[in-house]
């Protein structure tokens, strides 16, 4: 009997958490985790090229603002183009494809900018190197969403960002410990953009063998293909549990619909809402990961005691989502949403008012406690969204509504540092906690729930 769509998502919601499971979220993640690398450098990064000489203090950069600002914006300015433009491949083509291009992409282009001498040609190859890893982390989360029974949906998506997230200690001490200074003839920042070179080459190599997402196939009409991989993965999940796989159940609602559009109802607000979440969530997230080690500085405290405190932090992101992996599918996620946007402002206030003389293990808590509050905000928000629309058109609502993120940090690194030239460190603090504050407002009021339901049901 010819297989159809129902029969595949039915088939897909009752697969059991086994070894290839979890090996799958792997591979996906730590393609996700050269963007999360991508996203951590800039901080410490900047530190290292003013040491170099490359960006200057104060006000001496692009548009008369300092040059941090113009590399944080090439830097979303090349994920916010790269996401707009290639979500919709993503679509038409496939998850499997963007795997293959984006990482390669990444790697030529973050080795043109490693080498680079100035300002400008540094902030021309982050947003060409940044074009191609921006949809990398749309289509992981599209295919997640697609895999993943809904029991241990928010699961997999926690245990996916602490993957990802493990970028950000690797980042804090390469930069600790290569910024300032030089090594084997090369400046320090110079060895912080050729690391992840190799490693984007060698998890291309490895996740050539991800089979396409058998929901994808399926939403597209080609139900015998999803069937053929989908039988593949069964059979290696049946040996791996040792019994036969439980009987599929009915599908709670109709196979998506061929062609539905984001801005008719139900999908209409749905976009709407994550448009307002991302302008605001990227101002309060980046604002406090990018522009740390900086405010830290301008509060009086020393770049290499930024950095060493900017090691500990870094611990953070990848520990805080496997602990709240306990609470991923058993608390509604737009709920886990405003939580951490809430925990990371009152914290992030709390942080404004350390000093160089600050006791070292109250910064520390404080510091801890406002990265998981924004990493429990962040791995929360990626599931979510993916689950919020319909496989035919996934990737590139994902894909739109997530580029408000990539346009709300360009304008952001700018409106951080006129706001740090104008009313210092305290004044950025209370904008960036004042955007987690909307944030949490936005999502709570209108954010729809998808706790356990499966994803043709929300």
């Amino acid at each position: 009997m010819t297989p159809n769509s129902a029969d595949i998502v039915a088939r897909l919601d009752r697969l059991p958490a086994t070894r290839l499971v979890w090996t799958l979220v792997a591979l996906l993640s730590f393609g996700a985790f050269f963007e999360m690398y991508d996203l951590t450098l800039s901080g410490p990064l900047s530190l290292g090229l003013l040491a170099a000489g490359i960006f200057h203090p104060g006000a001496a950069g692009l548009f008369g603002l300092p040059d941090q600002a113009s590399f944080i914006a090439a830097t979303f300015g090349g994920l916010w183009l790269g996401t707009l433009i290639f979500s919709a491949i993503a679509d038409r083509l496939g998850r499997r494809p963007i795997f293959t291009v984006a990482l390669l992409w990444y790697a030529a282009a973050t080795l043109v900018m490693g080498l680079q001498s100035s300002a400008i040609g540094l902030d021309v190859w982050r947003f060409v190197a940044s074009l191609g890893v921006g949809v990398e982390l749309v289509a992981i989360d599209c295919y997640l969403a697609e895999l993943m029974p809904p029991t241990i949906r928010g699961r997999a998506f926690a245990v996916s960002a602490s993957i990802q997230f493990l970028s950000a200690p690797l980042v804090a001490v390469l930069a600790w410990r290569l910024i300032p200074g030089r090594h084997f003839g090369l400046e320090g920042w110079r060895w912080l953009a050729f690391v992840p070179v190799a490693g984007a080459l060698g998890v291309w190599w490895v996740r050539r063998a991800l089979p396409e997402s058998p929901r994808w196939l399926a939403a597209h009409g080609r139900a015998v293909e999803a069937d053929a991989v989908l039988t593949r993965i069964e059979a290696r999940v049946a040996a791996q549990s040792g019994s036969p796989l439980p009987a599929p159940a009915s599908p709670a609602a109709s196979p998506d619909a061929p062609a539905p559009s984001m801005w008719r109802p139900p999908y209409r607000r749905r976009t709407l809402t994550l448009i307002v979440f991302h302008i605001f969530q990227t101002l309060g997230y980046y604002g406090f990961a990018n522009w740390l080690p900086t405010l830290l500085v301008s509060q009086g405290i020393t770049i290499s005691k930024s950095l060493g405190y900017g090691v500990m932090l870094a611990l953070v992101p990848p520990a805080a989502p496997l602990a709240f992996s306990l609470l991923a599918d058993r608390a509604e996620r737009k709920w886990l949403m405003v939580a951490g946007a809430l925990i990371a402002a009152v914290f992030g206030l709390a942080l404004s008012r350390m000093t160089q003389t600050s006791n070292a293990v109250v910064f520390t808590l404080i510091g801890a406690t406002t990265a998981a509050g924004a990493a429990l905000m962040s791995f929360a928000y990626h599931a979510y969204q993916s689950e919020l629309f319909p496989t035919a058109m996934r990737a590139r609502a994902v894909g739109f509504v997530y580029s408000f993120s990539r346009l709300s940090a360009i304008g952001s690194s700018y409106l951080i540092a006129a706001t740090l030239t104008g009313f210092g460190s305290g004044g950025v603090f209370i904008l960036i906690a004042g955007a987690l504050g909307v944030v949490a407002l936005v999502i709570g009021l209108f954010g729809p729930r998808t706790r356990g339901l499966a994803l043709e049901g929300i």
